[in-house]
């Protein structure tokens, strides 16, 4: 049989299983639609979590690993099917390279670079101390990976900001990132600081079939940081250029591989502890964009008072898959991992997406001891791996499981638990935390080591009055409410009521807080900043309350649903309607609506079904 005839039968085997999974997705007899060339999204209505299911039945099936990244982006079967062929051809198989197990032990905490008052002194500390120290290793696929030491950011990174330099890029200006996670948007980002540029992270497009409508979406932000520059990847580059018709301040739009083919003159603009490192953007996609500033100052700030909360010590390996768009995985995987010394072994969001027991395997392989993420990642991970995936495993190295950016859930953590305890997993080892953009990354930690403190308040006492008052976990009126410890050293909290008086313990209210890893605002958005700013305070935008100096945090304020003069919380509606029979959990959204005839919100739930 000819390969063209291999790749036409393999297309129509993965079109098959594709309108198999549809029909049960639609509750249908027979398969809606089977057609090779159809977009799977469109055609067959299967989105990025049903794609994960899609994976595992067409690797289960042929006995292959499909390549994740290329997996996820897939539009078609007949695509799928081509990175089938792939990897079942032995020729594409790949190497474990420039890494390996046996990783070089981190510095010792008293050797930490403490007088360094910019994230560039502290990459030229370790370049000073330790150039050939290994400081990212990049799993590629699983058992293929590339290590980057820290001479080799260094040098690699000094190339990128001449190049940007020889480009007519100017200091100052904002250069904006949009790269999925890897070595070049590790190198780009120094680059752009080394140039003396401010870096703006945006998150890549998830399908290459919708770059232009990905690009209209990102433009409120590029012009509203009034970017100088753009770096992509090579599969958008051609369509990136749709930008510059509607910025025209948008001189540049390249790739880390043409900046980097540039002149080799050392390039380096000194940078002070005050001067923006670079700007997060939170939001964008359905309001204005808000970019929060954040100087060197604030990110270092933060990364020790996260590093004394966590207890780092020599011997730490940290494991992540989180994007380094987001500022869980960029401050709080990679600069912490920077400043400490630590290894980081780093994954793309992409290969936990189509294989999450991908991410326990690192932290296994690795010996990792901190790893964490948002709680859907382990719910994904108590409710979807069989113990055919996970034959093996090992845990015990894993002292700090972080759990942040997202409610965190008391079911979530508890499954978690139960499910990993056979692997060596240990309870002790979770640690739910608190934090926000605006406040770099982390404000509230428990201590490490305890595990997570659960308590069960008064559902109905927390609705109708906001206040938490304890019971029984066993009284039918029960609500599991998690705390995420206390502000972190040098930091400040507070919850008050409407009127700006602070509230006693077990009082609901709005979060404020300050401290020296507080932005000093939006970038050019006056109106959000009138809306951050209470005097010396910032508005969290959450509500919480505290218990013996800890926070417990009931909800985002513009989320709450108020619905028979309660105060309803979203999340807490998702998940109990998650834990039905046949409804798929993580896949329910509750949300108030005007009810025009009763002038009153009413509460409406979407929920998907596992037929």
């Amino acid at each position: 049989m000819s390969k063209s005839s291999d790749q036409e039968e393999l297309s129509a085997a993965i079109a098959s299983i594709a309108g198999a999974l549809a029909a049960e997705l639609q509750q249908s007899s027979s398969p809606p639609f089977v057609d090779p060339n159809a977009d799977l999204n469109a055609a067959y209505g299967i989105d990025s979590l049903a794609r994960v299911e899609l994976i595992s039945r067409i690797e289960k099936q042929f006995g292959a690993r499909l390549p994740e990244a290329d997996a996820i982006r897939a539009a078609t079967a007949a695509e799928m099917a081509h990175l089938l062929q792939r990897s079942l051809d032995p020729a594409g198989t790949s190497k474990f390279r420039g890494a390996s197990k046996q990783i070089h032990t981190p510095l010792d905490a008293a050797q930490e670079p403490a007088g360094a008052s910019t994230l560039l002194d502290v990459l030229d500390w370790h370049v000073q101390h330790a150039p050939e120290r290994n400081h990212v290793i990049f799993e590629e696929e699983e058992n293929s990976a590339v290590a980057l030491t820290y001479g080799e950011l260094r040098q690699s990174a000094s190339r990128f900001a001449a190049g940007l330099h020889h480009a007519g890029v100017e200091p100052q200006t904002a250069v904006a990132l949009m790269l999925p996670t890897g070595l070049d948007f590790l190198i780009s980002f120094f680059g752009c600081l080394l140039a003396g540029t401010v870096p703006v992270p945006l998150y890549p497009p998830f399908q290459h079939t919708q770059l232009e409508e990905h690009l209209r979406r990102n433009l409120a932000t590029l012009s509203n940081c009034r970017a100088s520059a753009m770096i992509v990847f090579p599969e958008i580059h051609t369509a990136a250029r749709l930008a510059r018709f509607a910025l025209p301040g948008l001189s540049l739009i390249s790739t880390p591989e043409e900046i980097l083919s540039g002149p080799t003159t050392a390039i380096q603009r000194k940078a002070a502890a005050e001067q923006p490192a670079f700007i997060q953007y939170t939001s964008g996609s359905t309001s204005s964009p808000k970019g929060v500033v954040l100087s060197h100052g604030n990110l270092l700030a933060n990364i020790r008072a996260m590093g004394q909360a966590c207890g780092v010590r020599q011997g730490d390996v940290f494991a992540s898959w989180l994007p380094l768009y987001h500022d869980m995985g960029l401050i709080g995987a990679w600069f912490g991992s920077l400043y400490y010394g630590i290894p980081l072994v780093l994954m793309s969001p992409l290969s936990f997406i189509a294989h999450p027991e991908r991410w326990l395997r690192a932290i296994d392989r690795f010996r990792a001891t901190i790893s964490g993420g948002p709680n859907f990642a382990y719910q994904l991970c108590a409710s979807r791996l069989d113990s055919e995936k996970l034959a093996g495993l090992n845990l015990s190295s894993w002292r700090i499981a972080f759990n942040g950016a997202e409610p965190v859930s008391a079911n979530t953590i508890t499954a978690f638990c139960r499910r990993f305890a056979p692997y060596e997993f240990k309870p002790e080892a979770v640690l739910p935390v608190y934090g926000l953009a605006e406040n770099c990354v982390g404000l509230c930690f428990p201590p490490p080591g305890r595990g997570a403190r659960i308590e069960t308040v008064s559902r109905t006492k927390l609705q109708l009055h906001g206040i938490a008052e304890r019971i029984p976990p066993e009284d039918p009126d029960a609500y599991a409410s998690v705390s995420c410890g206390r502000p972190l050293l040098g930091h400040q909290l507070r919850i008050i009521d409407t009127e700006g008086n602070e509230m006693p313990e077990r009082h609901v209210g709005q979060l404020q807080f300050q401290g020296p890893s507080a932005t000093r605002g939006y970038f050019d958005n006056p109106q959000a900043n009138a809306r951050l700013f209470d005097g010396r305070w910032l508005n969290s935008g959450d509500y919480a309350y505290l218990a013996d100096g800890e926070v417990f945090v009931a909800g985002r304020m513009k989320d709450v649903i108020i619905r028979g003069g309660r105060n309803i919380y979203p999340q807490d509606i998702e998940e109990a309607v998650g834990t039905l029979p046949g409804v798929r959990k993580g896949c329910v959204c509750a949300w108030a609506a005007l009810d025009t005839r009763e002038g009153t919100e009413k509460l409406v739930v979407a929920a998907e079904t596992r037929l």
